[in-house]
Parts: structure tokens; C-alpha cells; sequence
């Protein structure tokens, strides 16, 4: 598990690159590279506030590396009070 500032999501990884998705650490966020289609279906699960997981490493690897999970969750408005 990985605490993060920011997150990026880039939609520019080709197909061709033999990787289903790419994640990095940068300074004190997360890079997460993935094909412009799954940027699509990212998109439109972020519009609905569904949840979405990005599978990360090698296409035919047989585990993948890592996983990139999104999830919604209750509104915690005592969070960082002060």
C-alpha cells in the first residue's frame, strides 16, 4: 500500500509497449501510465463515482505487478480538522 499527495494519470502508454499499465513514484505522488482506451473507461467510472482498478506490469506476465485501485468512500468530514 502506497500513501500518496497526487495522483497523475497518463492516457498516453501505446498498446505496442507490451504493458497493460505503468505506475512510478513521483516525488510525493503516483505516475500511473494506461492506454487511451482505459483512460476512457476511467473517465466515465470517475463521472459515475464508481470504483476502478488498474492492473499495472508486463501483458504477458503471468501475476501482474501491481494494482492501481480507485474507491469511493464515505465523506469523512472530521478528516484533518484543525
Amino acid at each position: 500500500v502506497t500513501g500518496a499527495s497526487f495522483f497523475v494519470f497518463s492516457g498516453a502508454l501505446k498498446s505496442s509497449s507490451g504493458y497493460l499499465a505503468k505506475s512510478s513514484i513521483v516525488e510525493d505522488g503516483v505516475m500511473v501510465q494506461i492506454t487511451a482506451e482505459n483512460m476512457d473507461s476511467l473517465r466515465q467510472a470517475l463521472r459515475e463515482m464508481k470504483d476502478f482498478t488498474i492492473t499495472c506490469g508486463k501483458v504477458d506476465a503471468e501475476d501482474p505487478q501491481e494494482h492501481v485501485h480507485i474507491q469511493w468512500v464515505e465523506d469523512d468530514k472530521n478528516f484533518s480538522k484543525g
